[in-house]
């Protein structure tokens, strides 16, 4: 499996500028928008704010699944679908983003859905 934290390369974004606000795209529709990211390489993520269509939820979305940025447009397109993303293990703000049993615990269920179908 590819590094599920690190932005794939066909990407062309290394995970060095801000995409704070962006509207973050799914082949099924908005997740929602980036509230913050970790930048820290072997680590690179997303945390996506998904009051658009989840009441008050935040998730962690891993580089790995990131299929392109748009600046002009300020979008990030991801591989997954939403409930494939809503599924993952909870997030919250009270757990460090950091914590290498949490990332795992991420990383496994992520390599667990095998290749995203193609767009």
């Amino acid at each position: 499996m590819k590094n599920i934290w690190a932005y794939p390369a066909d990407v062309g974004y290394q995970g060095h500028e801000a995409l704070t606000g962006f509207t973050v795209e799914t082949p099924d529709g908005t997740l929602g928008q980036v509230e913050r990211q970790m930048h820290e390489p072997g680590r690179q993520h997303l945390i996506v704010d998904t009051s658009v269509w989840v009441f008050g939820k935040s998730l962690l979305v891993p580089a790995g699944i990131v299929r392109a940025v748009d600046t002009a447009a300020r979008t990030v397109t991801v591989t997954r679908t939403r409930d494939e993303i809503k599924a993952a293990p909870h997030f919250s703000f009270d757990s460090q983003t950091t914590e290498v049993a949490y990332l795992t615990e991420v990383g496994t269920y992520y390599a667990t859905l095998g290749q995203p179908a193609a767009v």
